[in-house]
């Protein structure tokens, strides 16, 4: 396993200084969104994408459809309303245990630095990695027509690295604060004039070896289909704020095909 300095460009993300983590902290609270560009070294990014297409034989592809709440329908709202509307998304994804021992991923993911780093910014005691030995880092594939359709986050952050854009198309595009999931306000009106495109949403310009720290939960948001032939590859870095957390079975199955 490379040292972290190898990996994480430490000029673009000093994980130590207390100036730039109170400067992400801000930003984070205020945009909901944090991108740290240049965040992997060059080297270490292309290392990272050849080992991604080395696994992608071995991901796990799913296509469904969800509503934005990501929860099940309830048919006594009629079929027509917002809450019932289907999105569709389509991935593949390699897990945790399918990440070689050896990669960068690894190294970045267990660093205490910057756990350290991620739990000052957003706003946690500390951050703990999933009980399961699927669900802390997955490795997502976006070939040509797949995408992320819009969606809010069950989490209260997100953590993703931007390892490969495809040519064309795979933007990130979202609404900020949208609901207010702890007051139970879904905001069905604002929500339809998204997906209605009556409200224009925000674009992240996200570049390879980019690190974003996103805030999701009451944020919609969604990846456009990828365009072209490169597929996008991107890695999802997943902590939680309590020991020992499992993803359940039942989702597990959902996203990865098996629960170990």
């Amino acid at each position: 396993m490379p040292d972290i300095d190898k990996v994480i460009d430490l000029s673009a993300c000093p994980l130590g200084d207390e100036g730039f983590i109170t400067a992400c902290r801000d930003q984070l609270d205020r945009d909901g969104v944090v991108t740290i560009p240049g965040f992997l070294r060059e080297a270490a990014r292309k290392a990272l994408v050849a080992e991604a297409e080395a696994e992608s034989p071995n991901a796990f592809f799913t296509s469904s459809t969800h509503n934005v709440y990501l929860t099940p329908p309830r048919p006594e709202l009629g079929a027509a309303h917002v809450f019932n509307r289907q999105i569709s998304s389509s991935k593949g994804c390699i897990t945790t245990d399918q990440v070689p021992a050896a990669s960068g991923l690894h190294a970045i993911y267990g660093a205490p630095a910057f756990r350290r780093f991620l739990a000052c910014v957003v706003g946690e005691t500390a951050l703990y990695e999933y009980a399961d030995p699927l669900s802390s880092i997955n490795v997502h594939y976006a070939a040509a027509g797949q995408e992320l359709g819009w969606h809010f986050d069950n989490s209260s952050f997100a953590v993703t690295l931007l390892l490969q854009a495809p040519e064309d198309g795979g933007a990130f595009q979202y609404a900020r604060d949208l609901r207010d999931a702890d007051a139970g306000e879904l905001n069905f009106d604002g929500v339809e004039a998204v997906l209605d495109g009556h409200t224009p949403p925000e674009l992240l310009d996200v570049l390879p070896g980019t690190l974003v720290l996103f805030r999701g939960r009451n944020s919609m948001h969604r990846v456009t289909p990828t365009i072209g032939e490169r597929t996008r590859i991107l890695v999802v870095l997943a902590y939680n704020t309590e020991p020992g957390v499992a993803l359940s079975e039942a989702a597990r199955m959902t996203f990865y095909g098996r629960l170990g």
